[in-house]
């Protein structure tokens, strides 16, 4: 129980002391997950990754059992290839460049209220930034349906991550407790969900839309059957759990590593050192520090281990970064490292990996940059000497722990 609180409030810090004692891999406690080996080779890390849906796929046990049974963390096997399918091309090409003025308007529109000259925290903006984005790219919501989903999703969000790693306390107790009140914020979803539905059906343009409700409503699995409103509802809610607090907190990071290295921020104005800059916030400050997959065969070798039916199995995103076998002097803040070159998809891993790898990335890594891009163009962002700010667990994620405290002053 104290290896399992321990994981739960400082997952990186229990991660450290265990590599530092045991080597590249071992086991942990955690409350959602259970008893789970934890690998920290890139090697290793790999032969999970390639490990084909039929040998080792999502836990259990995971976010899809707050996001609902239709949720890409949810799905298995056939049905995860199904619906990736469906979900893939929103997300490159045309329909993803599409994208980048919705941002570059977002940011515009949220950064005109910063003060100037005066400390504040950047991630309740990011955040509205990010969930602007996606209310608009994924859900192509306005209006009424906009406002209402605007307030309702941050606290829904919010909840829900924090049940999936404390599933104890996502009981029901007659209608009291932090379950009962996910569950009331999803029936209240749910029935926007369905407005949009039918408004994007009765919609006589459907097929010149852009946002990923529109492309999902038109959508048929091959044998011609369209998805269902609850396959559709979880999916958009996937969408935005995995892509708007993950997203938003970067950013935080990204404006809290680069106050803190002037000669960075400096050269900020090149894409290539942006792009790269933006790639080596991920590696020192991963937003999510694990990700998953569980047996599902009598048993699975990876590398020096053999596995057994149900052990879940575990990269250690965290420490990867951190190897200094994979990146030199990994403690140093150094974009450099990744201009010209490209990130080892076994030893730089913020999206995850294989066939799970996170369907949002390119999406994601286009916001990061044109937010970045759009508020270095408008203004300047003043370095300081102050002590970096330390990470804080928001049940998922993991954030800055003042929000990435910035002062600017527009060009």
């Amino acid at each position: 129980m104290i290896q399992s609180l321990g994981f739960a409030i400082s997952r990186k810090r229990t991660m450290e002391r265990l590599r530092d004692r045991y080597g590249s891999a071992f086991t942990v406690q955690s409350l959602n997950l259970g008893r789970m080996v934890m690998l920290a080779d890139p090697g290793e890390v790999r032969e999970m990754f390639q490990a084909s849906p039929e040998d080792a796929d999502t836990p259990d046990a995971n976010l899809g059992s707050v996001l609902g049974p239709g949720s890409f963390f949810a799905i298995k096997g056939d049905e995860h290839r199904r619906q990736r399918k469906l979900l893939t091309p929103p997300f490159h090409g045309r329909r993803l460049r599409a994208y980048e003025s919705l941002i570059e308007r977002e940011t515009q529109r949220e950064t005109a209220a910063w003060p100037q000259g005066t400390p504040f925290p950047v991630m309740p903006s990011t955040m509205r930034i990010t969930l602007n984005v996606i209310l608009g790219a994924v859900f192509g919501a306005e209006g009424a349906e906009l406002d209402e989903l605007r307030a309702l999703l941050p606290p829904m969000v919010k909840l829900g991550s924090i049940l999936a790693v404390l599933p104890v306390v996502r009981r029901d107790l007659g209608g009291y407790g932090p379950g009962a009140r996910f569950g009331r914020y999803r029936r209240q979803y749910d029935a926007i969900v369905n407005r949009l539905i039918d408004r994007a059906r009765a919609d006589p343009a459907l097929d010149q839309r852009n946002d990923v409700l529109a492309m999902l409503v038109q959508s048929r699995y091959d044998d011609g059957s369209p998805m269902s409103r609850s396959e559709i509802a979880d999916q958009l809610l996937t969408l935005l759990a995995a892509g708007h607090e993950t997203t938003a907190t970067t950013l935080a990071w990204a404006v809290e590593r680069l106050r803190r290295h002037p000669a960075v921020l400096a050269r900020l104005g090149d894409d290539e050192v942006r792009e790269a800059t933006l790639i080596e916030v991920q590696r020192v400050r991963p937003v999510v520090e694990i990700t998953s997959r569980q047996v599902r065969r009598d048993e699975l070798t990876l590398g020096r281990w053999t596995l057994p039916r149900g052990m879940v199995v575990t990269a250690a995103i965290a420490l990867l970064h951190d190897d200094p076998a994979l990146f030199g002097d990994p403690y140093v803040f150094d974009p450099d490292r990744f201009v010209g070159a490209r990130a080892d998809t076994a030893a730089w891993i913020p999206f995850g990996g294989g066939v799970r790898r996170c369907i949002g990335a390119a999406f994601a890594t286009l916001e990061m940059n044109v937010v970045l891009r759009t508020i270095q163009r408008d203004f300047i962002l003043e370095p300081t000497t102050d002590p970096a700010e330390r990470p804080h667990s928001r049940g998922i994620a993991v954030a800055p722990a003042k929000g990435g405290r910035a002062v600017v002053h527009r060009r």
